[in-house]
């Protein structure tokens, strides 16, 4: 995140209402809600665990226990079984 000068991108109206609350200290103002990209989307993190998982429901269904598929991923048994139950 890069910081832009207030008087450089707002207008001198707005600037002027903003002092009113807050002078001389940094401000962050979020991206709206519907512009928001959802958690892993640009990182491509959420492909990667969304693939993972479907090897994991795939292999479990070739016969490979719970057992085997937590020591193979490395998670706990339990994250296995709640990727292996939930769709």
């Amino acid at each position: 995140m890069r910081y832009q000068k207030a008087k450089n991108v707002l207008p001198p109206e707005l600037l002027k209402e903003i002092q009113k609350y807050i002078q001389g200290e940094s401000i962050y103002i979020p991206k709206p809600v519907h512009n928001k990209d959802g958690w892993g989307m640009k990182s491509g993190a959420r492909l990667k665990i969304s693939q993972r998982n479907e090897e994991i429901r795939a292999s479990y269904s070739m016969g490979k226990t719970m057992d085997e598929l937590s020591d193979e991923y490395f998670l706990a048994h339990e994250t296995i079984r709640k990727i292996i139950y939930t769709k």
